[in-house]
Order: structure tokens, then C-alpha cells, then sequence
């Protein structure tokens, strides 16, 4: 073994194995301060079972040290080096890898490229992080653009129903405005119509005033005709009023002497009542004392002579009631004379006061009348004076009533006279102006209003037109899916894409139906998902709520259903209620309500990976 030792150094690959026999003892005790700490099970950390193995095992740092142990070691034990030969006492094994730099400058450079490759996957783990976190921004930015989209279509689509409703509301000002200048022109019109004929009024009017101011000589002489009526019916008045006073005193003394009378019958009829009662007592005394006759033995003279008292007491008393009663009947036809007499008074004061409001009426009317005559004659520039001057002297009233009379018939054949019609006709002039003006500005703004409600139609129908072909052809391609087989389409109900309404036809496999009506309850259902689900496929949100939907499906429907939202999932996070344990199986939160105790509820949440993981365990 120690002659081959000296030749290990030129073997460099290659595996050798070496039995020799025993060696000298001076070689062993030369060893012996080697042994010291040199175990292999002290340079590894392991269990007991790792210890166990390497038990009876030395290290050295070379072949040479090894050499020299070598010597010591007793049965069972050996030394390895670092060079990879393992030796016992009589036997030695190298194991050289054919790679010069194999061992633990290989394994140095393995663990240095190793980092190296850590290094550059960190690195490119970062700059991915980086491009997600870009492209996280991105999609946020394109969310926000988006939402920005949404708001600022649905304002052009609340814009444009205000415009519309604005157009309807200028449309109808516009027709009333032409409505307006219509009638103004028809107006204008009739008013220069009236206008000539108000010249031919005014001519004849003055004509007339003429003939009135004639007649005004005899309303002066009617005048003071009235005047001196009025002066004696005054008179009368006067002397109806004092003899209304001296009748309204004597009515007053007629009062209180009936007030009297009413007083002294009031009187009579008490006394009557306190008679009436002496009598009813002097009556029941009567019986009384009869009674007591038949019943004692007293003489018969005593109550003879007390009867007699009592009847002439009676006798005295209706005497008195007579006397009453007659002078009650005086009074009352007393009564009943004055009465009679205030009555004729306050008729002949009633027919005194009807003639006295007649003449104030017929004086009232008068003396408007002259106003009347003197503000036209004032407005006319004349003087009453003058125009007295100029009647004739042979000027009578009934004739001149009869003028009067003919010229009013005239005046009234010939209508109304407007004098203000030439001021009236500046002003609508103006107007019409206004209102042109008005109506040309109107008519800017609805051209403008109109060029914006077609370019606002043509992009609705094209929008439109193209989201409806997009959901038609998500639908067809989705239904399929959900039902394992048939076709959906979606068609429009009318010619004009803005008013027109959408339908849906669906035909489940193995179905010929003719419309959806006809189909089940599972199948309808399963189709508005079909439907719903083509349009989150246009346009995702960020969740989409289902509230049982899939109650009325059965167990395969339920799989498609369940299979289609885990793969819509991806873009749209589903929040779903439901008590289909197969739908349960799909969702990754479970939101739970449960009631420990009455009146009591608790939420509970599970997370489904993880439960599946602790089952696991």
C-alpha cells in the first residue's frame, strides 16, 4: 500500500482498489496524534441515522496524513481525504471523477453560475414585474378612457334628448311664430280696412256732432224743466220727511203706550192666574167643608154662613175677572188701530221715498249727460256758449230728437269707430318686425338644430348598427356553448334603426320552435344568460351580479353554465347567490349565513383552495 501511495500523484482519473497486508507498529505509533477530532461524522450535521453510517470514518487532509493514520486504525475503521481515495488498514480505494477540476471547485463554479442564473432571472422577474405593473397602468388608463367614453356617450345621449326635446319645442314656437305673423298680416291687413273706414266714420261722426251740438239747446231748456221738477219734488220731499218725523213720533208714542197696554195685560192675565187659583182653593175648600158636613155633627148654621162668605168671595172674584178681561179686549183693539195706522204711515213713507230715487236717478242721468255733451264739446275745441248761439231760434226739441235719433241709427249701421287705429297699426308694425326678426333667428337655429340631429342619427345608426352585429354574432357563437348544440340569432323588428325594437330567436337542439315563448322555463333562462354573457363579452364590467339563475336549469345545464362563467371569469369577477351545489363547487369564495341561535344570524366566509388544501393535510 505504501509503494503505491507514491505513485497516486501521476493517476488523475480512473477508480483503484488496493488489499495489502499488515503494516509495521512504528508506522502506527507515529499515527496516533493524528486520531484526534478527525471523525467525519463530526464535519456533517445530520440525524442519528446519517451518524450512524458514518461511523468508524476519519478524515485527512492528504494522502501523505492519511498514510500515517493509516497505521491506527483498528477493525472497521478508514480515512477519506479530499482527493477522493478512501484507505483502510489493508485496503485502498481512489475514486478520481475524469474531470481534472471535479470536487469542490466544480461545485464552486456550479453554485457561482448558479447565482449567476438566479441573478439574471431576479433580473428578468423584475423587468417583468416592471412591464406588468406598465401594463396594469395601461389597462387602468384604458379602463378610465373607457369609463370617460361611457360618461361622455351616455351625455351625448342625454344631449341629444334634450336637443331633440329642444327641436320639438322650436318647432312648435316656430309654427306658432308663423301662426303669429299670420294673423299679424291678417290684422295689418283688416286694420288698413278699418282704418279707411274709420275716415269715412270720422267725417260722418263730425257730421253728427254737428247735429248734436244743434241739439243741445233743446237738452238746456229739458234741463231747467228737470231743474224746477226737481225744486217741487224737493219741496215735497221736504214736506214728506216732516210728516214721516211727526208720523215716526207718534209711531214711537204708539209704542210705548203698547208697550204700556202689554204691560197692564201682562198684569190682568197674573192676576187672572192668582184668581184662578183662590178659586181652585175656594173650589176644594167647598168640597172640603162638604165633605165635612156629611161627616160631623156641627151645627149646619156656622158652615151655612161660611159658605155664603165663600161664594160671595167668588162671586167678587170673577166679577174682577170680567172687569179684566174687558179691559184686555180694549187694548188689544187699540193695538190693533195703531197698527193699522203705522202701516198706512210707512207705505205712504215707502212711496215717498220711491218717487224721491226716481227724480235722483232721472237727475243723475241728466247731469251725466251734460257732462258728457261738455267734454265733447271740449274736446271739439268748442265753447256752450257758442254753440247755443248758433241753434236757431225756431229750434224744437221733439225735432230735433227726431235728427238725433237717425244720426245715432246711422252711426250705429256704420259699426265701431276706432280712432286709435293709426297708432295701433305703428305698434303691430313694430311687432311684425320683431317677430320676423324673430322668426329668421328661430329659423337659423333649427336648421342648426336639425344638421346636428341628423349627424347625431347617422352616428346612433352606425353605433348602432354596428354593437348589434357584434352581440349578434357573441350570441351565436355563445348559445352553442350553453346548450351544447342549436342556434341564436337576433333580429330587429323594424326598418329604422333608431326606433326600431330588437328580438331573439332561439332554437334549442332537437326544437323547431317558432318563438322563444314556447320554450321552458331552464331553456328561456339559459338563453338571457347566452344573451347577457355576449354583451359582457363586448363590453366587460368590472363584476357582474346573477341572482339564481340557474335555479330553474337541470345538472348538465348547470355544468355548461358553470364551465362558461369559469372561463368569462377571467376578464369578469362573478358574484353569484345560488343553492345549486354544483354551482357552489365552482366558486372560490363561499359567503355563508348561518343562525347559531334564534333572532341570531352570523356570516361566515370559506375560502375554497384552502380548504381543499387543509383536507389535504
Amino acid at each position: 500500500i505504501d509503494a503505491v501511495s507514491a505513485l497516486l500523484g501521476d493517476f488523475s482519473k480512473g477508480h483503484l482498489s488496493f488489499v495489502a497486508g499488515a503494516e509495521s507498529a512504528a508506522t502506527s505509533v507515529a499515527a496516533d496524534s493524528l486520531r484526534s477530532g478527525d471523525a467525519l461524522a463530526d464535519k456533517v450535521s445530520g440525524d442519528a441515522a446519517v451518524a450512524g453510517l458514518l461511523k468508524g470514518i476519519l478524515t485527512a487532509p492528504n494522502l501523505v496524513s492519511a498514510m500515517a493514520m493509516r497505521g491506527s486504525l483498528s477493525s472497521g475503521e478508514s480515512i477519506v481525504t479530499p482527493d477522493g481515495i478512501w484507505l483502510g488498514q489493508n485496503w485502498l480505494r481512489v475514486n478520481k471523477d475524469k474531470d481534472a477540476e471535479a470536487g469542490v471547485l466544480n461545485r464552486q463554479q456550479e453554485l457561482e453560475s448558479l447565482e449567476f442564473r438566479i441573478s439574471q432571472i431576479a433580473h428578468t422577474v423584475e423587468q417583468l414585474s416592471d412591464e406588468l405593473e406598465s401594463g396594469m397602468a395601461s389597462l387602468h388608463q384604458a379602463e378610465t378612457e373607457r369609463d370617460a367614453q361611457q360618461k361622455r356617450l351616455a351625455e351625448q345621449q342625454r344631449s341629444f334628448g334634450e336637443t331633440r326635446a329642444k327641436l320639438s319645442a322650436k318647432k312648435i314656437q316656430a309654427e306658432q311664430v308663423k301662426t303669429d305673423t299670420d294673423r299679424v298680416r291678417d290684422e295689418v291687413s283688416a286694420t288698413q280696412t278699418e282704418r279707411q273706414a274709420d275716415k269715412v266714420a270720422l267725417r260722418a261722426s263730425r257730421s253728427a256732432l254737428e247735429a248734436a251740438l244743434d241739439a243741445m239747446e233743446s237738452d238746456t231748456q229739458l234741463r231747467q224743466t228737470l231743474s224746477r221738477r226737481r225744486d217741487a219734488i224737493t219741496l215735497q220731499l221736504e214736506e214728506a220727511r216732516s210728516k214721516a218725523k211727526t208720523d215716526s213720533d207718534a209711531a214711537h208714542q204708539l209704542a210705548l203706550r203698547i208697550q204700556s197696554l202689554n204691560s197692564q195685560i201682562a198684569s190682568s192675565e197674573q192676576a187672572m192666574a192668582r184668581l184662578a187659583e183662590q178659586q181652585e182653593i175656594l173650589v176644594n175648600r167647598k168640597n172640603s167643608l162638604e165633605d165635612s158636613i156629611q161627616g160631623t155633627e156641627e151645627p149646619q148654621s156656622q158652615l151655612r154662613t161660611e159658605l155664603e162668605q165663600q161664594l160671595a168671595k167668588r162671586l167678587q172674584v170673577e166679577s174682577a175677572l170680567m172687569e179684566v178681561r174687558q179691559k184686555s179686549e180694549t187694548v188689544e183693539h187699540v193695538i190693533r188701530e195703531q197698527e193699522q195706522n203705522r202701516t198706512g204711515i210707512e207705505e205712504q213713507i215707502d212711496a215717498v221715498r220711491s218717487n224721491l230715487e226716481k227724480d235722483r236717478l232721472e237727475r243723475g242721468t241728466l247731469e251725466v249727460r251734460q257732462s258728457t255733451i261738455k267734454e265733447q264739446l271740449q274736446e271739439e275745441n268748442q265753447v256752450l256758449e257758442d254753440v247755443l248761439n248758433r241753434l236757431p231760434e225756431d229750434a224744437g226739441e221733439e225735432e230735433w230728437e227726431q235728427n238725433l235719433t237717425r244720426m245715432g241709427n246711422r252711426i250705429q249701421r256704420l259699426g265701431a269707430i276706432n280712432l286709435a287705429a293709426i297708432d295701433e297699426y305703428k305698434v303691430q308694425s313694430e311687432r311684425k318686425q320683431y317677430l320676423d326678426a324673430q322668426n329668421e333667428d328661430l329659423e337659423k337655429a333649427l336648421s342648426t338644430l336639425e344638421n346636428a340631429i341628423r349627424k347625431i342619427d347617422i352616428e346612433t345608426r352606425t353605433r348602432f348598427k354596428e354593437t348589434f352585429d357584434k352581440v349578434n354574432i357573441q350570441l351565436q357563437q355563445l348559445f352553442p356553448k350553453l346548450f351544447g348544440g342549436g342556434h341564436a340569432y337576433l333580429e330587429m323588428t323594424g326598418e329604422d334603426l333608431l326606433d326600431t325594437g330588437v328580438g331573439i330567436m332561439a332554437r334549442p337542439p332537437g326544437k323547431r320552435n317558432s318563438s322563444i315563448h314556447v320554450l321552458s322555463g331552464g331553456e328561456k333562462a339559459l338563453t338571457a344568460i347566452a344573451l347577457v354573457f355576449s354583451i359582457f363579452n363586448l363590453n366587460p364590467a368590472p363584476f357582474c351580479l346573477l341572482d339564481e339563475v340557474d335555479a330553474p336549469l337541470d345538472d348538465a345545464n348547470v355544468l355548461r353554465y358553470t364551465d362558461m362563467v369559469k372561463e368569462m371569469s377571467r376578464t369578469v369577477q362573478f358574484i353569484f347567490i345560488t343553492h345549486n351545489k354544483i354551482s357552489m363547487e365552482m366558486g372560490e369564495q363561499l359567503m355563508g349565513v348561518t343562525m347559531r341561535e334564534p333572532g341570531v344570524s352570523r356570516l361566515v366566509s370559506v375560502d375554497v383552495d384552502e380548504a381543499v388544501a387543509l383536507a389535504a393535510v
